[in-house]
């Protein structure tokens, strides 16, 4: 927690107290559903809350954006993007039933009124959105193939509406085909060492292909 007030300092007493939370209800669900290893669970807030929040430091979205988070699994990156943006609408989905009711259980238990999760495949999505998010459920031509036709073409942020993913280690041979993809750096943004060899991928998407 003290990471996260420090990266980012104008929380509001809300999202503090949502953000101190999080910890009770994946450790209390995490009893009962394997939504994250156990290993990691002592670590929630440095593997995946704060890795979550390394989207925000590339792309802080606007009041009203609508981000699709494809395979979240226990609710990451989503959850933790929707407390720190409490004006955008999140679309989290899974295809695994069980995890998409801890995602409910938690967001209803955060009063995140911000939140939509649904058991469904990203290909049986029917909509568009500014941003689709992830973490690194595939590899990035396959996921490409899951998502395409579902980018908004009005473009509102900083960044082209797109793919913001996050993904470790060496990307060059799985990005090659993509012409319009940037890379950022979370070691440039966090001190941890399991932040060494993380990255935002941003892929920009064409509305309709």
């Amino acid at each position: 927690m003290h990471e996260i007030i420090r990266q980012f300092p104008n929380l509001t007493e809300t999202q503090l107290q949502q953000f101190e939370q999080l910890e009770a209800l994946y450790t209390d669900w995490n009893a009962k559903i394997n939504v994250i290893s156990r290993k990691d669970i002592d670590a929630l807030y440095t593997k995946h809350v704060l890795h979550s929040l390394g989207i925000a430091k590339v792309m802080p979205f606007k009041p009203n954006a609508s981000v699709m988070d494809v395979g979240t699994g226990g609710g990451f990156p989503g959850i933790p993007l929707a407390i720190l943006y409490p004006e955008t609408n999140f679309y989290l989905i899974d295809v695994i039933a069980k995890k998409i009711k801890v995602v409910q259980e938690v967001a209803d238990a955060l009063g995140l009124t911000n939140v939509k999760a649904e058991q469904k495949r990203a290909e049986q999505v029917d909509g568009t959105f500014d941003f689709i998010v992830s973490r690194a459920v595939t590899n990035m031509p396959d996921f490409v193939k899951w998502v395409r036709g579902k980018i908004k073409k009005e473009q509102n942020h900083d960044l082209p509406n797109g793919i913001l993913y996050l993904k470790g280690g060496d990307l060059t041979e799985e990005l090659q085909v993509f012409q319009k993809v940037a890379l950022y750096n979370l070691s440039d943004y966090f001190a941890d060492e399991f932040f060494e060899t993380k990255k935002v991928v941003h892929l920009a998407m064409k509305y309709k292909v």
